[in-house]
């Protein structure tokens, strides 16, 4: 069975960076910079190029592990509950406590 290979996220950013909005790039280069993109990465930089949506299509994310253990290990940092850590991330109460019980039992 083949594994699921991700898309080259950092080349799709800097190919759009460079010929849509080079004016941007200074504010992406730290992000582009980096190895590999996790997917709170990947939200900044559509952040930062688009600017912030009304709707985000928050339905059709998907969070890799190291993902997921990232932004718990946030919450534990900044000491937040479940319902302030998924106003900051933009995910569902019930998506967080579900994470909690896979990830930190």
């Amino acid at each position: 069975m083949e594994k699921y290979k991700q898309p080259d996220f950092k080349q799709i950013y800097t190919d759009i960076i460079t010929s849509k909005y080079p004016h941007k790039y200074d504010l992406c280069e730290y992000l582009l910079s980096k190895n590999e993109l996790l997917a709170l990465d990947i939200l900044k930089l559509n952040t930062i190029i688009f600017g912030t949506s009304e709707k985000s299509n928050s339905q059709y994310r998907s969070y890799k592990r190291t993902d997921i253990l990232r932004i718990l290990d946030y919450q534990k940092e900044n000491k937040l509950n479940n319902t302030q850590l998924a106003l900051h991330f933009k995910l569902s109460r019930n998506t967080v406590s579900k994470w909690r019980k896979i990830f930190l039992v």
